[in-house]
């Protein structure tokens, strides 16, 4: 698979990864948007491979995109380059990103958590806004947390455990 160039609102991938910014398209479709490189990059070190990268011509020479396309590809995933006016619809941001991906979600049963692997855990219940998860996660990293555990109100609660083998 190679670098495609889309440039339309209605491409199908496009369609796809605007319905990942609703809770329902992320829960039946197990992905989720991340928005930024520095992000996108901080996955991928983490060991996951984005199934789907967007990014537009600002970014195209950006020695640290070679690396999230190369992981891409490598993984069978799609990579499109697109114009500033799809990155402003696919972004939730104001000021979009030149680089977004999208990944498989990963979850970790709350029975495999071992709560004295961490000094401390932080659980959400019914997370509504994913800016406020994301400072708190961000917060709890730097703090020194095991993990944020997300408890939804209907389903079985998981655990989202750092990926850092210092922890």
């Amino acid at each position: 698979m190679s670098v495609k160039t889309v440039t339309s609102l209605t491409n199908a991938t496009v369609k796809a990864v605007r319905a990942l910014h609703m809770r329902k398209e992320r829960e039946e479709s197990g992905l989720f948007l991340a928005e930024g490189l520095k992000i996108v990059i901080e996955a991928i070190d983490c060991g996951h491979a984005p199934k789907i990268v967007m990014y537009g011509p600002d970014a195209a020479d950006h020695p640290m995109l070679k690396k999230a396309v190369a992981a891409c590809l490598k993984a069978g995933g799609e990579v499109i380059e697109v114009n500033r006016e799809i990155l402003e619809k696919v972004s939730r941001r104001d000021n979009p990103q030149a680089v977004v991906a999208v990944f498989k979600q990963v979850f970790t049963p709350l029975s495999a958590i071992e709560p004295e692997s961490a000094p401390c855990w932080v659980a959400m219940q019914a997370v509504r806004d994913p800016g406020n998860l994301g400072t708190v996660i961000r917060t709890a990293d730097a703090a020194g947390c095991g993990g944020v555990i997300l408890v939804p109100i209907r389903s079985r609660a998981c655990a989202r455990p750092w990926a850092r083998s210092s922890r």
